[in-house]
């Protein structure tokens, strides 16, 4: 079996994505395509097949200057969310392009949304955006507890009055199980 190589491997997760991520009149994709030079972004409406709008750093504005860097994508992410603004978009689907979501592609999609789209909702986040890291989603939970002094215990009884049920403490549960000894 061949190795596939990096782009192969980029375009196959693309394709994955591209069956779940469809632009609509509505709402359009915002695709992203980086190179090691420069980096682009279209709003598509996949619906019709039409270009909606378009950035990179391939244009005049940006003569002389990388394209190639974190700079670059951040403004090319503004400029692409005032054309798209300009097209009458406010929200868009975010499609990633295969790429994982850091650095550059990170820096294009924060930017286009601090310039303004996804203003409303931001439910498209998790098109392309992961959900915080498990270890940022302990410390969130974390902390209730902390100040609570609850423990397990106290999430068992909560999921139990949840469903009309009341769990025993593991306090009760003992002496429960003590006064049954004694009685035999």
């Amino acid at each position: 079996m061949a190795k596939k190589s990096r782009a192969d491997v980029r375009r196959s997760v693309h394709t994955r994505i591209r069956k779940k991520v469809k632009g609509t009149t509505e709402r359009p994709r915002l695709a992203v395509y980086r190179s090691t030079n420069h980096i682009y972004a279209q709003v598509i409406d996949d619906l019709s097949g039409k270009t909606l709008a378009s950035a990179s750093t391939v244009e005049k504005a940006f003569k002389g200057k990388s394209g190639g860097n974190v700079d670059a994508a951040v403004s090319v992410g503004k400029m692409i969310a005032e054309r798209a603004q300009g097209a009458g978009v406010s929200e868009v689907v975010y499609d990633r392009g295969g790429y994982v979501y850091h650095g550059r592609v990170k820096a294009l999609i924060d930017a286009s949304r601090e310039a303004g789209l996804n203003r409303n909702g931001d439910a498209a986040e998790s098109d392309a955006k992961p959900e915080a890291s498990g270890k940022a989603k302990k410390e969130e939970s974390a902390e209730p507890e902390a100040k609570s002094g609850a423990g397990k215990e106290a999430k068992k009884e909560e999921a139990a009055a949840g469903s009309g049920e009341v769990e025993l403490k593991a306090e009760d549960r003992k002496e429960e199980a003590a006064a049954e000894s004694e009685e035999e």
